[in-house]
């Protein structure tokens, strides 16, 4: 394997990794906005959903808190449904074309968020706008392991508190996140030749996690928000900066 690619998925494992300890979700967009330079999109994307669920596995045994399955449930119902439909779109969607459309909304509509922190929060829609959102998460996990994003966003519009929203979008993530590799296994997503990969990505992440995880305990509700929506808006904006070259190039 090339060094350059050695370095780019120890980097952005590690990067990653802190972050997705730090806030339960990310992954992906950290990894993403690293990796999308240099990797191909698929091994890329197998990467992101492998990364994303070993952090959240580590996150699940080391960070317990707020936990409610009356409120999980409608998340899981909808992104299990919405996985199978994300791997099977995945080998059909222009990857540049979908980072561009994800950096935009998280670009416009996070900064919103973050500079209105009175905007009222939605209560209507119930368990069946979560389920709705639930859904939309699981197709973009399959696209790539962005399952977090928009349950994330739902959660700050809701106005939940962090140990709730962070507990809903950990098992959220783990459970789309695990059903999202057995689908690309079982579609030959995974070849022989990423076996490397996931022996750089696993250990280059595992310290940065647990680091993550241990700050996160010690946080307020103001500055987890903060770090949430600012988090999205700096992914959302290196979703852009990586894909639209090559959109506007090609």
């Amino acid at each position: 394997m090339d060094s350059t690619i050695i370095v780019t998925l120890a980097l952005g494992a590690a990067l990653a990794g802190f972050v997705q300890g730090l806030s339960g979700f990310a992954f992906s967009l950290v990894a993403m906005s690293v990796w999308a330079w240099t990797l191909d999109p698929k091994l890329a994307a197998v990467m992101a959903v492998f990364g994303g669920l070993t952090g959240q596995t580590i996150a699940a045994l080391t960070v317990r808190r707020g936990f409610d399955f009356a409120r999980l449930w409608p998340f899981l119902l909808g992104g299990l449904s919405g996985i199978p439909v994300g791997v099977l779109l995945l080998p059909l969607v222009d990857a540049n074309l979908f980072k561009a459309g994800l950096g935009i909304l998280l670009a416009v509509w996070c900064p919103v968020m973050l500079f209105a922190p009175h905007l009222p929060p939605i209560r209507a829609g119930g368990r069946i706008a979560d389920g709705a959102i639930g859904l939309m998460g699981g197709i973009m996990g399959g696209f790539g392991g962005f399952t977090g994003v928009l349950p994330t966003l739902w959660c700050s519009l809701r106005r939940m508190d962090k140990d709730v929203q962070r507990s809903i979008v950990q098992n959220f993530n783990l459970t789309m996140l695990a059903a999202t590799m057995l689908g690309y296994v079982l579609a030959g997503n995974v070849t022989r030749s990423m076996w490397p990969a996931f022996a750089i990505v696993a250990p280059a992440m595992l310290i940065p996690t647990l680091l993550g995880g241990r700050l996160y305990i010690g946080i307020s509700e103001q500055a987890f928000r903060r770090i949430v929506l600012t988090l999205l808006t700096l992914s959302g904006l290196a979703l852009l900066m990586s894909s639209l070259p090559r959109l506007l190039g090609g």
